[in-house]
């Protein structure tokens, strides 16, 4: 039989990948790690991780081990914070991380309401630039993010979508389609659209930069950048368009970048995110608190 130290040791891990960052999180030695789950090994007879001086990674039955026990794990672990929620409240602290000024102002909202709900809970605020949001919640340092969707990724959890707003093309102030009042999509195929990293996920890429039009016209790719405002330096130096929400015309307004509104595209949408393995009542209770704040689980900017 495993003890519950051993299947949170092993889950962890299996997420995290890094023996290191695993103690941290578990407040617990690297050694310690390495011996749980040596000692499991040895039980079960095979090894569960396939380790260089590089990197580690599951081995095929410990990919099974884990997809089994992962979806028990979080009924356990949800149930018992619900217990603790209805006999103590919520108390400890929440770390929220957000993207940008516009979402910024929407989680104090947010933050305002869930303080009023739940005053013995603490609430950090941190600002992250996009590529940061994932690696934060992966590795402990949030626990939930306010951000742009869609985020899909094994092991993250997307939330309802919280503000929905325009989808827009910033250009060039000397580009032709800075004088038009509108664009199409099917004009990305006229420009070179600057990439966002590819540390993000393939959703969240192909969303902001596809390949090709919705009539099947290809769009040249082009650099890409690790912020926003790089991006948009880009823009302004004549190196690509970037497609971007309607908030950026009132918060990044530049005397090198026009923004023009799509006529045909859909909107940004925006949320919550967090790891399904770090689910807990704070969380959840937040992520209420933001949908009530809204007063409905999508809004029109």
């Amino acid at each position: 039989m495993l003890e519950p130290r051993e299947l949170e040791t092993f889950l962890t891990l299996a997420e995290v990948l890094h023996f290191g960052r695993t103690a941290e999180r578990l407040h617990v030695s690297t050694a310690r790690v390495s011996q749980t789950i040596a000692k499991m090994e040895r039980r079960i007879g095979v090894p569960l991780f396939n380790r260089t001086s590089r990197r580690v990674e599951l081995s095929l039955r410990g990919q099974q081990l884990y997809d089994e026990i992962r979806p028990a794990w979080t009924t356990i672990t949800e149930a018992y914070e619900r217990a603790v929620e209805a006999g103590k409240g919520l108390s400890g602290l929440l770390r929220v991380a957000f993207t940008g000024p516009a979402a910024g102002q929407l989680l104090v909202g947010a933050t305002q309401v869930f303080r009023t709900r739940h005053p013995d809970c603490a609430v950090r605020i941190n600002e992250a630039h996009l590529p940061q949001v994932l690696p934060r919640l992966h590795d402990g340092e949030a626990d939930i993010a306010l951000t742009c969707f869609p985020l899909h990724e094994e092991g993250i959890v997307m939330g309802p979508v919280l503000v929905r707003e325009a989808r827009m093309l910033a250009v060039p102030q000397g580009h032709p389609f800075a004088r038009r009042a509108t664009v199409s999509v099917e004009d990305l195929a006229r420009v070179t659209l600057l990439q966002v990293p590819e540390t993000l996920p393939e959703s969240l890429r192909r969303d902001r930069a596809p390949r090709r039009t919705p009539g099947g016209r290809p769009i040249a790719p082009g650099p890409s950048a690790m912020t926003f405002n790089e991006m948009l330096t880009l823009v302004g130096a004549g190196e690509g368009a970037l497609v971007v929400g309607a908030h950026a015309r009132r918060y990044f307004a530049r005397p090198d970048v026009a923004y023009v509104p799509f006529e045909d595209a859909a909107p940004v949408d925006w949320g919550l995110v967090w790891s399904a393995g770090g689910a807990t009542a704070r969380t959840r209770a937040f992520n209420e608190a933001a949908l009530s704040l809204v007063q409905a689980p999508a809004s029109d900017l």
